[in-house]
C-alpha cells in the first residue's frame, strides 16, 4: 500500500480494497458537528459541498459515536460503497473526521478515498500547542486560526502565554490596572500591543472547545514579571542586571530593563516580584481566581522559568504559596521544571520540560522531582518542538530564515523536530510518567498569522506525531523517511485551507 497521507501517524492502518468516491451527491449521516467539520475540510480541498446535487450515486459517508472505546479513540472504514468514521467519543469523532480530510486525493478527475481501514486512539492524553501573545500580541482571529490548524494535527491543549515582561494580555476584574498600564507594547518597540477582554477570552474557551481543545492560561511569575510592576509597582523588585542580560541588550537592541518603564528588548531572568510581601500572594490569588472563574480546563500555569532575579530560597517560598493557592482553587498547577528544585509544591503540580533531548545542567534532576512528588511531566524540548527556532538555510526559503532565535542548539531542521522519542529524554521516565508533549512558539519575532504559519508548518506535525503516535519504530509508519512522505502529501490540503507553510527541501511536497 502506498504510504497514506496520515499525520499523526495512525495506531494501525489496513489496505482494504477498492477506493471510494465522492462527488457532490455524497450523502453525509449522522453527528451534525461532525458533518460540519467535514463539509468545510472537503469543500476546502475539493470545492465539493457534500449533498448539493440529488441522486444515489455519491455513496453515503457516515458518521457516529458509539461509547466503548478509548477515550479520543476513533475506527475509519472505507469501502467502495461509502465510509464510515465511529469515534468513541465527540472528540474521537472529530479526529477521524480529520484522518478523512487528510486521505482525499485526486485520481484524474474524481476525488477517492483509498479503500482502509484505521484504528486509532492516541499515546498521551495531553497534546498541546503553546501561542505567546506576551511578546507580541496576537488578536482573536488569529488565535482561532491557530486554534483550527492545531485541532487538524489532533492537539487537544492551547495553551496561551498571556504575560511576561513586555506585556500582560488578560483583563482581571480584580485588577485592572494591569491592562491599563502594561497592554500596549511589545517586543521591538512595536506600538499598539493589545489584550483580550473577558469576552474574548470567553470567545477563545469556546472556540477552542467547539475544535476539542482546552486551554491552559499562563501568568509567569516569580520572574518575567516587569510589566506587573508597570501596573503595581509596589509588588515588583529592581530589575537585576547581570552581565548576561547586558550583552542580550547588546546584541538585539531594546536596551536594559528600567523599573517603571515598558521594556522591549529580549533579554530574560532579570525580574521578580516581591517575595516576602504579603501583598504579593494577595495578588497571586487575585489573578488564579479570576482565572480559574474563567477557565473551565483542569490547567492553571504559573510560569516559574528563568527566575534568575529570585533567589534559589525565596523562589522556593513563593512556587510553594503559589502552587497551593492554584490548588485550593481545584485546579490543577502546571509550571517549568526549574520549579521542581523547589520543595513543598503542591503535589498534584505538572512540570514542563522545556530542556534539550540531551539534558543539560540538572534539568533532568528538576523533571523527575515532578514524578518523584507523584505527579507526570510535558515534554517541551527546546531543541526539538520549540517552533520560533530558526530553520536551516534553504533553497525553497522565502521567510523562514529570517524569522525566529537560534539559542536552543539552532537552527532546528524538520528531520530534527521529528528524530527524538519522548521516553527517552528524561532516564528513568517512563510513558506512565508522562502527561503528554507540547509544542511552544515564542513570539519575540513573530507578528502575525503568517509568521505563525511559515515558523509552525510543517515542524508542528513533527510534534503531533510525538504526541499522538504509537513510540518510534513502533510501526512501519513512524519513521522519518514515512513522515516526510506524509507530510509532504499534505502540502495541497495545507495550501487549500490557507496555511502559509514554509516548502523545507527536507520534504518531497506534492503538487495536487
Amino acid at each position: 500500500m502506498r504510504v497514506p497521507p496520515v499525520v499523526p501517524a495512525p495506531a494501525s492502518i489496513e489496505a482494504t480494497g477498492a477506493a471510494f468516491a465522492l462527488d457532490a451527491s455524497t450523502a453525509v449521516e449522522g453527528d451534525p458537528d461532525a458533518a460540519a467539520s467535514l463539509a468545510a475540510v472537503v469543500r476546502a480541498r475539493t470545492g465539493l459541498g457534500l449533498g448539493d446535487a440529488n441522486g444515489s450515486g455519491g455513496g453515503l459517508i457516515d458518521l457516529r459515536v458509539a461509547a466503548g472505546g478509548a477515550p479520543e479513540s476513533y475506527r475509519l472504514t472505507v469501502a467502495e460503497s461509502g465510509v464510515v468514521v465511529t469515534g468513541a467519543d465527540a472528540a474521537g469523532l472529530f479526529y477521524g473526521v480529520q484522518t478523512l480530510g487528510q486521505l482525499l486525493t485526486r485520481d484524474g478527475d474524481r476525488w477517492v478515498v483509498p479503500g482502509i481501514t484505521i484504528e486509532d486512539a492516541p499515546r498521551f492524553a495531553y497534546r498541546g500547542v503553546m501561542l505567546d501573545v506576551a511578546r507580541h500580541f496576537h488578536s482573536l482571529s488569529t488565535v482561532k486560526a491557530y486554534i483550527d490548524r492545531a485541532a487538524s494535527l489532533k492537539f487537544n491543549a492551547l495553551h496561551l502565554h498571556l504575560s511576561d515582561d513586555q506585556g500582560w494580555r488578560i483583563h482581571l476584574d480584580s485588577r485592572p490596572e494591569l491592562t491599563a498600564r502594561a497592554s500596549s507594547t511589545a517586543v521591538g518597540g512595536d506600538t499598539g500591543g493589545g489584550f483580550y477582554s473577558k469576552a474574548d477570552y470567553r470567545e477563545i474557551v469556546e472556540y477552542a472547545a467547539s475544535r476539542h481543545l482546552i486551554v491552559v492560561p499562563e501568568i509567569d511569575m516569580p520572574g518575567h514579571t516587569h510589566a506587573v510592576g508597570l501596573a503595581y509597582p509596589e509588588l515588583a523588585e529592581a530589575p537585576v542586571l547581570s552581565d548576561d542580560i547586558r550583552e542580550t541588550a547588546r546584541v538585539y537592541g531594546g536596551g536594559l530593563p528600567v523599573a517603571g518603564t515598558p521594556y522591549g528588548g529580549i533579554a530574560v531572568g532579570f525580574s521578580s516580584l516581591k517575595i516576602h510581601d504579603e501583598a504579593t500572594y494577595d495578588f497571586v490569588a487575585d489573578v488564579f481566581g479570576e482565572l480559574a472563574a474563567m477557565t473551565p480546563g483542569p490547567y492553571l500555569h504559573l510560569g516559574g522559568d528563568e527566575a534568575l532575579g529570585t533567589s534559589a530560597e525565596d523562589f522556593a517560598t513563593f512556587v510553594a504559596r503559589a502552587s497551593d493557592i492554584i490548588a485550593d482553587l481545584g485546579k490543577v498547577p502546571v509550571a517549568w521544571h526549574e520549579v521542581g528544585a523547589a520543595e513543598n509544591i503542591a503535589d498534584t503540580t505538572i512540570g514542563q520540560y522545556w530542556g534539550y533531548m540531551v539534558p543539560t545542567d540538572g534539568m533532568d534532576d528538576r523533571a523527575r522531582a515532578f514524578v518523584a512528588n507523584g505527579s507526570q511531566l510535558i515534554l517541551s524540548p527546546a531543541d526539538a518542538i520549540y517552533l520560533d527556532m530558526k530553520y536551516p538555510p534553504s533553497s525553497s526559503d522565502v521567510a523562514g530564515p529570517s524569522l525566529g532565535l537560534e539559542w536552543a542548539n539552532g537552527p532546528t531542521s524538520v528531520e530534527r523536530a521529528y528524530s527524538w522519542e519522548p521516553s527517552d529524554v528524561i532516564a528513568g521516565i517512563d510513558d506512565a510518567d508522562i502527561l503528554g508533549v507540547e509544542a511552544p512558539l515564542w513570539t519575540e519575532t513573530i507578528r502575525d498569522l503568517d509568521d505563525i504559519d511559515v515558523m509552525a508548518f510543517p515542524r508542528i506535525a513533527a510534534a503531533a506525531e510525538a504526541a499522538w503516535s504509537p513510540a518510534t519504530g513502533a510501526s512501519h509508519l513512524r519513521t522519518w523517511a514515512s513522515f516526510r512522505e506524509r507530510v509532504g502529501a499534505l502540502g495541497p490540503l495545507w495550501s487549500s485551507l490557507g496555511i502559509g507553510f514554509h516548502a523545507s527541501d527536507e520534504i518531497p511536497w506534492a503538487t495536487e
